[in-house]
Parts: C-alpha cells; sequence; structure tokens
C-alpha cells in the first residue's frame, strides 16, 4: 500500500485555480493521477494552463453549472471538495452587505459543497474517495468570522454523516483541516483583523503561528500531503475522520 496507488487515478478538485487547491492539484500530479481542476474566477484558464490539466469554470451554488461540469469530466475516482469562501461576518454589524456575506459564504461553503458532491455520486466509482477541505476553525470558534467558522463545522459535520450513507458503496469521505497557510484568502483575513482590532498585521501573524507547536506559516503545499494520504489505499479503512494540518495549532484529541 502507498500513495503510488494514485497513479492514473481520476481527480477532481474545486477551488483549485490558486493557494491551496492548487497545490494540492500539484501534488497529485506529481503523483501520478490524471488531474482536473474547477474553480469560478477567471484565473482558472492561466491555473489549467499551468498545470497542464482540464479546467471547469463553475459556481458550485449553481445546479446547470455543476451538471455541465461533472459531463465534461467523466467517471471519477476521488472528489476534492476544496471550493469555499472566507469573508469576516461581524455579529455587530447591521448592513445588508454583512448579511449578504454570511449568505454567500454558508452557501459556497455548505450548499455547493453539498451539491457538487451529489451531483457527482454518479461516475464516483465503487470505492473511490471524497476529501472534503474544513478548517481548524471547524473545531474551534474565532471571532468576527461567523459564517465561516459556522461553515467549516458544517463541512465536519457533512463529512461524517456521509462516510455513514457512502460506506455501503465503499466511498470513504475524509476532510483536512488546515490552520493558518499564506494564501489570498487567510492574508485577506488577516489584514481585516487588523483594521478591526487596530493592531499591526505583523503582530497578529506572530501571535497566530506563535501558538502552533511547529514555527512558521504554511505555504499551499505544505498541507497536500493529508489529502494524498486520504485519497489513496494507505487510508483504505479511514472514514468519517476530520485531520488536522495546523502545525499543532489546535490539540486534536
Amino acid at each position: 500500500m502507498s500513495i503510488a496507488s494514485l497513479k492514473d487515478k481520476r481527480v477532481l478538485i474545486t477551488g483549485a485555480s490558486r493557494g491551496i487547491g492548487f497545490g494540492i492539484a500539484e501534488a497529485f500530479l506529481q503523483a501520478g493521477a490524471a488531474v482536473q481542476i474547477a474553480a469560478e474566477g477567471e484565473d482558472l484558464a492561466a491555473a489549467a494552463e499551468r498545470l497542464g490539466v482540464p479546467g471547469h469554470r463553475v459556481d458550485i451554488t449553481r445546479g446547470e453549472e455543476i451538471a455541465d461540469m461533472l459531463a465534461k469530466a467523466g467517471p471519477l475516482d476521488v472528489l476534492i471538495n476544496n471550493a469555499g469562501l472566507e469573508l469576516i461576518t461581524p455579529l455587530d454589524d447591521g448592513s445588508d452587505q454583512n448579511e449578504g456575506n454570511f449568505r454567500r459564504v454558508v452557501e459556497i461553503n455548505v450548499v455547493g459543497t453539498f451539491l457538487v458532491t451529489r451531483a457527482a455520486l454518479p461516475q464516483l466509482v465503487d470505492g473511490g474517495a471524497i476529501v472534503n477541505t474544513a478548517s481548524v476553525w471547524g473545531r474551534v470558534a474565532e471571532p468576527l468570522f461567523g459564517a465561516y467558522v459556522a461553515s467549516k463545522h458544517a463541512v465536519i459535520g457533512l463529512t461524517k454523516t456521509w462516510a455513514k450513507e457512502l460506506g455501503p458503496r465503499g466511498i470513504r469521505v475524509n476532510a483536512v483541516c488546515p490552520g493558518w497557510v499564506r494564501t489570498v484568502a487567510s492574508m485577506r483575513s488577516l489584514g481585516r483583523m487588523a483594521e478591526r482590532t487596530g493592531r499591526p498585521e505583523g503582530d497578529l501573524l506572530a501571535e497566530i503561528t506563535g501558538v502552533q507547536a511547529l514555527p512558521g506559516l504554511m505555504e499551499p503545499p505544505d498541507v497536500a500531503g493529508p489529502y494524498l494520504f486520504l485519497a489513496s489505499d494507505l487510508a483504505a479503512n479511514v472514514t468519517g475522520q476530520s485531520l488536522g494540518a495546523d502545525r499543532g495549532e489546535v490539540p486534536w484529541g
């Protein structure tokens, strides 16, 4: 049993035009998998060209776009639900924009993940694997990010539920919970936290990484390993689990 079991496996990764998703795609390609990526943004085409893989532009909250993506994708061995949105949604902000942000975060992170997974089931092979991107904030809480925290708790709940539902088909469902990784979304969140608290970004980042058992801010490729593991036959008996990849930021007892 090894990561080599991923050779020629057909893998679809959502939210893969940059950041963690792009790093995951690179890692699966290096493992010999046949990768396809999907994303909503205009940077998808450039990312797909850099990777040398098919790219599907899709809003995962829209059923017709999901159906079109999957029709083009064909049979799948592995589905990586990585697409997500992280925005600040303070409880004391009564603006329409804040409410819209809250709804959009939940719609993408929870509803979108559900829609993609449900639609992919007919072409996901028996014995396949689903890996969802949750977050350390799916196990703990963070002020100002109510929608994101709630949505990632929900992703962990869906992971456990789907593992039970899909077990009879031999499909394993797990989640990876990254800690702080240097991505556009995380650095944007850091900036919003600095604005709200009046503290320098550097001080906040030092405080965040300071509680990790292993020092330093992760880069996207640093969290790809757990996805490879959970998709491979090394994890043949692992399902319904949420694996922390956070340098020891959150105790996983």
